[in-house]
């Protein structure tokens, strides 16, 4: 996700008062971050605080590096502003066994949000957010089928982006989830939300999360919408994570059922070719 103002601001202090060294400035107790101010006037009302209560309740999960929240009000969201640096093996195979042990710290429900969040939550550019919805189902293909598939395909067919046929067919596939045909049985995981390689900041320290539009889920998700646009390393995060907590047979064979839900956001957002991938995607496991 993009903000409509963004910049890197000096951290201040009084101990800083007059520096003219280009050096990061420094409090009593050391060095202060410089920092990132994510913000926008247009932003719904919440929508800060849904993002820093889902960085910090992964961050929580002490698994992946996640950005540290050092601010956050009703239009803006600071953070350290961050050193990006060549993806590497090491730092790959960290970031897969991180997302383990996050995804592992698990949730109270599919579909439950961050702690202390209520209602429902946000995803998609500032620009343009669309509402997530959120809750508590026992398993995933109910929460799939009521809280990702349906909401987006009846939007999109009140936008145009789907027609009639497209919405049976995306219909058909949310009564299949519903059934539990696709489920594996796996208890909820703390998930990102919105794992695609740019809210990645891979840094020296590793692989940073950003952005995120965290909830409960599958763990298959994240993964999923990782694979959906490519990363750096990629091969070495999905083995060093499948390493770490080996995941459920045949899911390579539900990349893309998982794939459905980032590409009807998309749809619905930009329409073009991803109209025809997420219906395509669908009448695979319709």
């Amino acid at each position: 996700m993009s903000s409509e103002v963004t910049q890197g601001l000096a951290a201040d202090c009084s101990a800083a008062a007059g520096r003219r060294d280009p050096g990061p400035p420094e409090c009593d107790d050391g060095p202060v971050p410089r920092r990132y101010r994510k913000s926008s006037a247009s932003a719904p009302t919440g929508y800060f605080d849904w993002e820093a209560r889902g960085l910090r309740w992964l961050a929580d999960a002490g698994g992946a590096l996640v950005a540290e929240v050092l601010d956050v009000g009703p239009g803006f969201l600071e953070l350290p502003l961050l050193e990006g640096a060549p993806a590497g093996r090491e730092h790959a195979e960290r970031l897969g066994r991180g997302l383990a042990a996050t995804h592992a710290a698990g949730a109270a429900a599919f579909g439950s949000g961050p702690d202390g969040w209520t209602g429902d939550g946000w995803l998609g550019p500032l620009s343009e957010l669309l509402p997530l919805r959120l809750g508590a189902w026992d398993a995933w293909g109910p929460f799939a089928a009521e809280a990702r598939v349906r909401p987006l395909a009846r939007l999109g067919h009140e936008r145009g982006v789907f027609d009639d046929g497209g919405l049976a067919l995306l219909e058909r596939l949310a009564d299949t989830l519903a059934t539990g045909t696709h489920d594996t049985g796996e208890a909820p995981a703390r998930l990102h939300g919105d794992l695609w390689s740019g809210n990645i900041v891979w840094t020296h320290d590793g692989a940073v999360l950003i952005d995120p539009a965290a909830h409960g889920g599958h763990r298959e998700a994240d993964l999923a919408m990782l694979q959906l646009f490519g990363a750096p390393e990629l091969d070495r995060v999905l083995a060093a994570y499948d390493e770490a907590a080996p995941l459920a047979d045949g899911w390579r064979d539900r990349v893309l059922l998982h794939q459905v839900h980032p590409l009807l956001v998309h749809a619905v957002l930009f329409g073009g070719s991803y109209v025809r991938q997420a219906l395509g995607a669908a009448a695979r496991y319709a």
